[in-house]
This record gives C-alpha cells, structure tokens and sequence, in this order.
C-alpha cells in the first residue's frame, strides 16, 4: 500500500481531529437553552446564540491544532453566531418548518461567517472563501437536523449531531485550503518588538 506523504498525512490528521470537534455542537445547544431556552424571541435567539456560539468557538478553537486564535475566534463566533440566529430566527417567524430552518441558517451563516473571516490569522489565504461558505453550510446543517428526525419543534439555538458531523466535515476541507498550517505562534512572533543585540543592523 502507498503511503501518504508527511504533508498529506498531516492534512488528513488535521481533518479528522477538526471533523471530531462536531461534539461542541451539541454541547453548545444546551448550553444555549440553558441560557435562554426556546428560540422564540429576539432576545433568546440574541442570548442563545451567543452562549452557543461561545462554546461552537471554543471547541473549534480546540480542535484547529493552532490554526485559529482562541482570543480572536471564540469572542468573532459568539457575536457572529448571536446576531445571525437573532436576525435569522426573526426572518422565519421563529418557524421550524424544513424551508425556514433552511434560511434561518443561511442568514445566521452570513453574520457568522463575516464575524468568523475577520478572525482568520493574517496569514489564511483565500479567506473570504469562508464567509461565502457559511452560510450555505449552515443551512446545509439545519437540512440534515430536520432530515434526521430530530424534534427540531424544540427550537434550538443550533443543529444537532447529524447536521454538525456534515457541517464540520466539509468546513474542516474548507480550513484546510485556508490555513493548511499552525499560524497562531507565528503571529505572535510577528507581533513582539524587536529585540536588539548589540550589534547596529547596516544602513
């Protein structure tokens, strides 16, 4: 059997560990109902989303194997992830027929995925790519929640498993064309002062 080069064999590595992060998902809806409950009003779907998107930022945060900042993307997906479902949420009536679910995630990708892309390290390329992706990932992760028989009625702040195992998936591709290495230890060299050791650098 052909073995994989190191470079592929770590892309393939970094998949898998990000495509395992999809446990935060259901971890963060309940912690969004906690919070808030039901998705029924502008101020749950603001505070739900919130305290879910804090939790989505922090176990994707966990698993990018220092591709993303903690400081920068857990705060960029709680806020982003706050203001999607509230304007989401608000657009579909607090509806959860399969269409409404559909949009409500389209809308909540779109606050999400900006919020999320200017988190990115600098050094991520192509990473508008992600902002573009959100939201039809994340409508495709309602789909799959209420294609599965999940009691979605319930009104939560995010997808279940079937939807998060998708979702994470294929953004876990998505991250690999972005930021296919660690860049957090590189940004924080690049952003300490020089140190000088005596010697004058030439004119």
């Amino acid at each position: 059997m052909r073995r994989l080069n190191p470079s592929r064999r770590q892309a393939l590595l970094g998949w898998l560990v990000w495509t395992a992060g999809f446990v935060a998902f259901p971890v963060a809806g309940v912690a969004g109902t906690a919070v808030a409950g039901r998705v029924d009003s502008p101020l749950a779907a603001l505070t739900g989303g919130a305290a879910a998107g804090l939790v989505i930022g922090a176990g994707q945060a966990l698993v990018s194997r220092r591709r993303l900042d903690p400081r920068r993307w857990i705060p960029a997906t709680a806020v982003g992830m706050g203001i999607g479902l509230f304007l989401g949420a608000a657009a579909v009536g607090y509806r959860t027929s399969l269409a409404s679910l559909a949009l409500m995630g389209a809308i909540t990708g779109v606050a999400l995925g900006i919020a999320q892309t200017i988190a990115l390290p600098r050094t991520a390329r192509r990473r508008w790519a992600w902002a573009a992706a959100m939201p039809a990932l994340w409508a495709l992760g309602w789909t799959v929640t209420a294609l599965g028989g999940i009691d979605v009625d319930l009104q939560f702040t995010n997808f279940g498993a079937y939807g998060a195992v998708t979702f994470a998936a294929l953004s876990g591709l998505l991250l690999q064309i972005i930021a296919p290495r660690a860049t957090a230890a590189v940004e924080r060299n690049e952003s300490r002062p020089a140190t000088t050791t005596g010697a004058k650098a030439p004119a």
